[in-house]
């Protein structure tokens, strides 16, 4: 067993989905048990029966653990933090899935207990829906997951958490903080942030024409829409924990908008032949990568 007892807080998509891989697999965890902040949920969690054991305190949930994964909004991390620290056994591999990795580093390093250690990890799999019903075992499985070691932690601990993420079926990547942050605000973060953004502007429309927009959505505005019906205070917390890359990777994207805008004002057909070609060959790449 990679561990006796698997402590998963936040037992939604991601935090669902690891519970019911770790119980379909084997070999992962001899005993999971979740905690969820809302009574509800912890009821839901229950009824559901994919994890061992549901607690009703944080301090309940990870007494005991020699694993620990946090798999709720980045913006609460400081806060649960400082919960269950004094809780936490010395050996014990903290981990998350948080979207951003510097934030993650700035809050949880100064509350880390003697003798446990902090492996981040993200893995980059998900769907637009939330929720202890929405996890499923196969969430991860060809989908990349990044892991950020961090300068002192034993080998040993580093290697579980990949062996856990090998173990899902996703392809184990490690990358240092602050590059990982500005990659994913380029690849996860600002589609997020456009798609949110079109969805507003066509909110925003005259009554009729918005009726319009909705009755004959293309299939490029429907694509929008799965993005921008994710997670409200997940979404929220990781472009405000990631706002330097976050904002960087929009300045650029904004001037390379305006200038395609130009060669459509102007009529600058090799531009405009341009930019779409190297679309094209974007999504090939993906294609070729099994990521599309």
């Amino acid at each position: 067993m990679l561990f006796e007892r698997l402590c998963i807080i936040g037992p939604g998509l991601i935090g669902g989905s690891i519970a019911r891989m770790a119980r379909e697999r084997g070999g992962i965890a001899r005993h999971v048990v979740s905690f969820a902040a809302s009574e509800a949920s912890r009821a839901r969690v229950r009824e559901l029966r994919f994890v061992d054991e549901v607690a009703d305190s944080l301090a309940e949930a990870v007494r005991g653990a020699d694993g620990v994964i946090l798999c709720i909004p980045v913006g609460a991390y400081g806060a649960v933090m400082a919960q269950i620290a004094p809780h936490l056994a010395e050996g014990c591999i903290l981990t998350d899935a948080g979207s951003t990795k510097g934030s993650v580093v700035r809050d949880l390093s100064p509350l880390l207990p003697r003798g446990v250690h902090l492996v981040p990890a993200h893995p980059m799999a998900g769907t637009e829906h939330s929720g202890p019903d929405s996890g499923f075992a196969t969430l991860f499985e060809g989908r990349y997951c990044i892991i950020t070691p961090l300068e002192g932690v034993p080998a040993e601990a580093v290697a579980k958490v990949r062996a856990l993420w090998e173990a899902a079926g996703s392809l184990v990547e490690t990358m240092d903080v602050a590059t990982h942050d500005k990659v994913v605000a380029m690849v996860s973060h600002l589609p997020h942030l456009i798609a949110f953004t079109i969805c507003g502007t066509a909110d925003d429309l005259a009554e009729e024409t918005r009726e319009a927009v909705l009755k004959f959505a293309a299939s490029g505005f429907r694509d929008f829409t799965r993005i921008a019906a994710s997670d409200v205070a997940m979404w929220r917390d990781v472009f405000l924990n990631n706002r330097e890359a976050l904002l960087e990777m929009l300045a650029r994207f904004t001037e390379d908008a305006h200038a395609l805008g130009r060669a459509v004002r102007y009529g600058e057909t090799e531009f405009i032949e341009d930019r779409i070609s190297r679309g094209r060959s974007i999504r090939r790449g993906l294609i070729e990568r099994k990521q599309a």
